[in-house]
């Protein structure tokens, strides 16, 4: 199957009709969906698939398990997000194997494409669950009790689905059978459209965390409460909200509160609570600190005023990442020649191969963005792109693998 066909196939899974986003949640039937269709495809081209004890899938090229090239991505989405952040990753592998495969190459190192679960903490707010599980950087006893906003634990959720949680912990063994991973994904930003770029290659991923923040306040009537009377904790939040935009831009850093609950949540009554999440990023982890320090600061002043109270509890932190310039540099060799010139970019967004980087050689490929719009419906990249991404990363893949 090309590359449209099996876009085609994957395209409506997990789809709201109503807004256009994709609402692809772990251990979900929306999610159960879509590991099926990567499981069919593999088995279709020859591959293995396996499932691994922290519910990513692997499926393999050949019977070795040693030295292997990976590559993929991830299917889960953000709340109505767009349809190419990820599952463009995840077709384009299955694509590159078909390319191979129709051109009777057989790879001489073991080749595998990963599918990671909970890659964007969308259903239990730690953003690449998968990979960190993968490589010990979570604790899985704490993934074990994450708890998405229904009140559902990953242990229950993942019982829900037919899978284990008890097993959830590292896997030193498929890490070290990894000699490289590299992760095709759409680009977030309007970085090569200006280049007349079709692709391009990550330099690295800036720091990045996101923190809860919980404002407690006292919840009241909206039309009998006096102003002075008042412990409204919606005012130090929006008042956290401004200047978090305004600290951030001082240090060149990004801050956005992007999920807010009030409670009790009456359209006529003061709120007893209001919890937040920031999610800061920034060109180092110094600026990235101060950035969150000075936010923090600014809502306890603002707490103080209104009287109100304020907790803050970081939820997921990941350093600077520097992608393997040996590797960086082999790939931009093989495009090279081939004809593509791939542009390098920094990136602001966390991926897969950022947590792996910290375990083994990694690089990522972007194709174009023309809209630069991402973690949205009007999410886009043209199909003459995604086919280019496609025949890079095979000729990527048959490079490495020989």
């Amino acid at each position: 199957m090309s590359f449209a066909e099996l876009w085609r196939e994957l395209e409506p899974l997990g789809r709201d009709p109503g807004t256009g986003g994709y609402r692809r949640y772990s251990w979900t039937a929306a999610d159960a969906q879509c590991r099926a269709w990567f499981t069919r495809h593999a088995e279709r081209l020859g591959l293995a698939v396996e499932p691994d004890n922290n519910g990513n899938l692997w499926a393999w090229w050949g019977n070795a398990r040693e030295n292997a090239i990976v590559t993929g991505s991830h299917l889960d989405s953000v709340p109505d997000g767009g349809g190419y952040d990820g599952a463009l990753g995840v077709a384009s592998a299955l694509a590159a194997v078909e390319i191979l495969k129709d051109k009777n190459f057989y790879p001489e190192r073991a080749l595998a494409l990963a599918l990671f679960t909970e890659e964007e903490g969308a259903r239990f707010r730690v953003p690449c669950l998968g990979s960190r599980l993968m490589t010990g950087a979570i604790d899985p006893e704490t993934a074990r009790g994450l708890t998405g906003d229904d009140g559902v634990t990953l242990a229950a959720a993942m019982a829900a689905a037919g899978a284990d949680a008890s097993l959830l912990g590292p896997r030193e063994d498929l890490l070290e059978s990894m000699a490289a991973f590299v992760e095709l994904h759409v680009e977030q930003g309007r970085g090569l459209a200006p280049m007349g770029a079709a692709l391009g290659l990550a330099e690295g991923i800036w720091p990045h965390g996101r923190w809860r923040l919980v404002f407690s306040g006292r919840a009241d009537h909206a039309g009998t409460a006096r102003f002075a009377d008042r412990n409204d904790p919606m005012l130090p939040y929006a008042s956290t909200v401004l200047a978090a935009r305004r600290v951030a831009a001082e240090h060149g850093a990004l801050a956005t509160f992007g999920k807010v609950i009030a409670e009790p949540g009456g359209a006529n009554g003061v709120s007893s609570a209001v919890i937040a999440w920031l999610d800061a990023r920034a060109p180092d982890e110094e600026a990235l600190a101060d950035t969150v320090a000075e936010v923090r600061s600014a809502a306890e002043f603002s707490c103080a005023e209104h009287g109100v109270a304020l907790s803050v509890r970081p939820e997921s932190y990941t350093p600077v990442v520097r992608f393997d310039q040996g590797l960086r540099d082999w790939i931009a060799g093989v495009l090279e020649a081939a004809g593509v010139k791939a542009p390098v970019l920094p990136t602001g967004a966390g991926h897969d191969a950022g947590v792996l980087a910290a375990r083994l050689p990694t690089a990522m490929l972007f194709v174009r963005n023309p809209t630069g719009v991402s973690h949205s419906p009007a999410e886009l990249a043209d199909l003459a792109d995604c086919e280019a991404g496609v025949r890079a990363l095979a000729l990527i893949l048959e490079d490495l693998a020989r």
